[in-house]
């Protein structure tokens, strides 16, 4: 029964009935799951399909959102349980959009991909200069700092920011990983970053494989 449930739920997040979700995580909580086995063999899985689905074309922004939406009904019913007892973060992304560029789609949906795969996400929100990316990271002390641009005119912001993290020596505390349309390895290359994701669910892999997890 408590497979099925999981299945169901699922299901649920990758055919996006949001309705559903938050009423299959409460039979699975009566039926005795823990809130991270309802995570892990429930949550995960479901978001890592959608992020698969949304590379390979199948599943569009919207979709994407709207399966987002859904976990999010089901996980705001297992945090508190993941807070009380041993859950872990895999690490922490500070996430934000470059100074000059208003865009945050693509940041937000690889926020709510890192969410869903167990990293606690930082997000500084869209025009963010690169001072505030160092003061926050001095604060909040990330395990990854992700920007995002998707205008050729904000994509020097990139290099602003790693440049001040060098000028005040902190550079080598930090990875640094990109994202968004105009960008390309080549890019990341040429300005320090430590890595580019080519869309929201390459993000996440790219995440994991810089923290080995």
């Amino acid at each position: 029964m408590a497979a099925q449930i999981l299945d169901e739920l699922k299901e649920a997040i990758v055919e996006l009935n949001i309705d559903e979700t938050e009423e299959l995580t409460q039979k699975a909580l009566d039926e005795g799951l823990s809130a991270v086995a309802i995570l892990n063999d429930g949550l995960l899985p479901a978001l890592d399909e959608v992020g698969v689905l949304f590379r390979e074309g199948d599943y569009f922004l919207p979709d994407v959102l709207m399966s987002v939406k859904a976990y999010d009904n089901s996980f705001k019913l297992l945090k508190p349980m993941l807070q009380e007892g041993d859950y872990q973060a895999k690490g922490t992304v500070m996430l934000g959009t470059v100074a000059g560029d208003i865009h945050d789609i693509g940041k937000n949906i690889v926020s709510a991909l890192l969410q869903g795969n167990g990293f606690d996400i930082i997000d500084l929100g869209v025009d963010v200069p690169a001072q505030t990316f160092l003061d926050k990271a001095k604060e909040a002390n990330p395990h990854i700092i992700g920007m995002s641009a998707m205008l050729t005119t904000t994509m020097p912001a990139m290099k602003d920011v790693i440049d001040v993290f060098t000028e005040n020596g902190v550079r080598d505390q930090f990875k640094f990983i990109i994202g968004g349309s105009p960008l390309n390895q080549k890019f990341a290359d040429e300005i320090g970053a430590d890595g580019y994701g080519e869309d929201a669910q390459a993000g996440v892999e790219l995440v994991k494989r810089l923290l080995g997890v």
